[in-house]
């Protein structure tokens, strides 16, 4: 199934978390805090500004984002668990790494 969100929002992947510390300690599942780094998977075509203009979306897919601990609605699409949020509830864009790669 192929999911297009609406108007000004995102749909992100979390990127996991490290699982061990710098200096070599694993850290189990129970203590590790959810991610708030992510991957765009996909975008709305933006909102409209108070004279009904269109006013696109900064992101892209494949852009990697940081966003708010409590931001956005999990769901889950074709058995992967996904956030739906506003364009506003992200932080800003990671330059510099290189976009994951899924293993087909």
């Amino acid at each position: 199934m192929h999911f297009r969100p609406l108007h000004d929002r995102v749909v992100v992947r979390r990127i996991d978390a490290e699982e061990r510390t710098a200096g070599g300690i694993i850290i189990p599942d129970t203590a590790k805090e959810k991610p708030m780094e992510g991957e765009v998977v996909a975008v709305g075509p933006g909102a409209r500004d108070e004279h009904g203009k269109l006013v696109p979306i900064d992101l892209e897919a494949g852009d990697r984002i940081l966003f708010g601990k409590w931001s956005g609605t999990e769901v889950k699409i074709d058995g992967e668990e996904l956030l739906i949020m506003k364009e506003s509830d992200v932080m800003g864009v990671l330059e510099g790494r290189p976009p994951l790669r899924r293993a087909a």
